[in-house]
């Protein structure tokens, strides 16, 4: 069944309409319809222009090097924005390295799996003991030329032993972790500041 085509306003029916839209108020003015034949001009898509190609020529080195992605924060700034949890005249002396240690371990050059045991030890038997400063030494790493589009973080033991510190079973006797001070080893070791006895 096919449809009737709409039937056109006659003059009269089109003046007739055109004063009953001059005199009427819309409803809601910022909804008003455009006329069905108005044009509308629409916008022209903007055009990039394409980026130039530096030239170069067979078996040239690049000179420009890509730069690093570390989406995640440092590891100096995540231990930063840890809340201290030891008195503050102890923590601003620590900082400045004006606080001995009572004791250290250097895992500098050991393997994960040598030094995840030698770290639980110190920190049980320095416990014991009654010992509340420590310094562990884990180096700062060797640079790699990893120019893969995974990053790899610089120091596996750097990275790795603040995770042991606090998780279990050695977090229950750890009060904080800081970075060294330069005297003690800068960013290649932490101070470790145990819990009392009780």
């Amino acid at each position: 069944m096919s449809r009737k085509a709409p039937r056109e306003l006659t003059s009269e029916e089109q003046a007739l309409w055109d004063l009953v839209r001059q005199r009427a108020t819309p409803m809601r003015p910022k909804q008003i319809r455009p006329e069905v034949n108005a044009f509308i001009p629409r916008k022209k898509p903007e055009v990039k222009e394409p980026r130039a190609i530096p030239t170069f020529s067979l078996g040239e080195k690049r000179t420009e090097t890509s730069p690093r992605h570390d989406l995640s924060p440092s590891l100096s700034m995540t231990l930063a924005a840890q809340p201290v949890h030891m008195d503050r005249k102890s923590f601003h002396q620590l900082k400045r390295g004006k606080m001995k240690p009572e004791a250290r371990i250097d895992l500098h050059g050991m393997t994960l799996a040598q030094a995840h045991p030698a770290l639980n030890r110190f920190i049980f038997d320095s416990h014991a003991v009654g010992r509340r400063l420590v310094l562990v030494i884990t180096g700062k790493g060797k640079d790699k030329d990893d120019h893969g589009p995974i990053p790899v973080r610089r120091g596996v033991l750097k990275h790795q032993v603040p995770h042991w510190l606090t998780s279990a079973p050695l977090s229950h006797m750890v009060l904080h972790i800081s970075e060294a001070h330069l005297k003690h080893g800068g960013t290649g070791a932490y101070y470790i500041y145990l819990r009392r006895q009780r």
